[in-house]
């Protein structure tokens, strides 16, 4: 049985705390005279002092926080009356790296906005059993480098799932989990942001059903050589609009995303077995499916880690509806200018960088990589020859004719559950 605390604001603007002992009634016992600051002072302490297996509620409002709103305990669900009808806003915050930061399991936030966070806006580090549903984070003064880098950001966390959701503004990516395992991403909106959805060094994923629009690049899949958690994979990306991300990356110089092309529908790099099918991606200027290596960025002699393995394999690209794509590649990035002279405009729905993993000593064949394309329709591809320079460029897609088995279902222990919420 939840120990649900409701903190409220009545109607005469005073705030109250109610503690109740079942989950089917609601009847807070009300402490007047409070202001509408003591609510946010109150929620703090509750923060700190909440039991395991209690539901912090939020009323309705708009609630100003100037520092960083930690969690620690384990087995706690916040939960607002909806994403547009309770804020959490943190402008002119001034302290901490976050809006929210929790380290604790079985973690649920739903039904709240987080606005303009002066970091990362939700962060859950370290968690197994993390929930994010309806929870809607935005930086409210448009594209600007100076917005939060992550939106909603669990990392190193097992049995993720962010469902219907919506994240504006991030300078680096909306909805990013890294280094994580057993992960679901769907039905969520991503907009305005420098990368829609990252999946970093994490395996086990399904992203579905998720729209992405209006961005730097949309979902992005890669694994990184300096993070402790290497071998991310097995991940399926399907039934998603991902549409015209074309808006220019405004990500802080130094960051790796700042290298990230406006207008990557996906980018596909350093990782082994994804599944990309039932896809709508369109309009994106630079390219609609970008597979490269990590050595198309970086030579062999910076990658530090001797467990990193840079070369991309086993991606599996069928049944999608690629089109629209190329048009108008980046000229901010000088590589993607040079390819645009070499290769010529458009570019092309899927390119391919061609660099392929030595096995045996023998001279790597790209057909050894697996980059499979079957079912896509009339789609256009590019192999760029990343290694030669573009010397050797190809639109042959004979040697992209393979088929590669279906990946398994991420099924999660809370990925089934309805649970009532409080609307948009």
């Amino acid at each position: 049985m939840k120990r649900i605390i409701t903190i409220a604001v009545t109607m005469l603007a005073v705030a109250g705390m109610g503690l109740l002992s079942s989950c089917s009634t609601n009847v807070p016992m009300t402490e007047s005279g409070l202001t509408k600051e003591t609510l946010v002072k109150k929620f703090q302490e509750e923060l700190i002092k909440v039991k395991p297996g209690s539901v912090l509620e939020l009323p309705e409002g708009k609630f100003q926080f100037d520092n960083t709103l930690s969690l620690n305990i384990s087995n706690v669900t916040i939960r607002g009356k909806g994403m547009n009808k309770t804020i959490l806003s943190f402008s002119g915050q001034k302290a901490g790296s976050a809006g929210i930061l929790v380290k604790a399991n079985d973690f649920t936030i739903e039904d709240l906005g987080i606005e303009d966070a002066a970091g990362d806006a939700l962060k859950i580090d370290g968690g197994t059993n993390i929930t994010i549903r309806r929870v809607r984070v935005e930086w409210t003064g448009g594209s600007n480098e100076k917005n939060g880098p992550y939106g909603l950001y669990p990392v190193t966390c097992k049995n993720v799932l962010i469902e219907d959701s919506v994240a504006i503004g991030a300078s680096d990516a909306g909805i990013y989990v890294g280094q994580s395992d057993q992960v679901i991403i769907r039905r969520n909106k991503a907009e305005k942001n420098v990368a829609a959805i990252e999946i970093e060094n994490t395996k086990n994923a399904d992203v579905y059903e998720n729209e992405v629009t209006n961005n730097t690049g949309g979902i992005m899949v890669f694994n990184l050589p300096d993070l402790p958690v290497q071998g991310g994979g097995m991940v399926r990306v399907y039934n998603n609009k991902i549409i015209a991300n074309n808006n220019p990356n405004f990500a802080p110089k130094g960051q790796t995303v700042y290298n990230l092309a406006t207008g990557t529908g996906m980018l596909v790099m350093a990782v082994k077995n994804v599944e990309i099918y039932k896809n709508e991606i369109r309009d994106n200027n630079s390219a609609g499916i970008n597979v490269v290596s990590y050595l198309s960025a970086s030579s062999a002699a910076e990658i530090k880690n001797p467990n990193y393995n840079p070369f991309v394999a086993s991606i599996n690209i069928h049944d999608n509806q690629i089109s629209g794509s190329g048009k108008e590649p980046d000229s901010r990035l000088p590589k993607w200018e040079a390819l645009a002279k070499a290769a010529g405009k458009p570019l092309a729905d899927v390119i391919y960088d061609g660099i392929v993993e030595p096995a045996g000593g023998k001279p790597a064949k790209v057909e050894d990589a697996k980059i499979c394309l079957e079912n896509n329709g009339e789609i256009t591809f590019l192999n760029f020859d990343g290694a030669g320079g573009f010397k050797k460029i190809s639109r042959d897609m004979k040697p992209h004719k393979c088929t590669l088995p279906a990946l398994a279902e991420i099924k999660l222990p809370q990925s089934s559950a309805t649970k009532a919420g409080g609307g948009m």
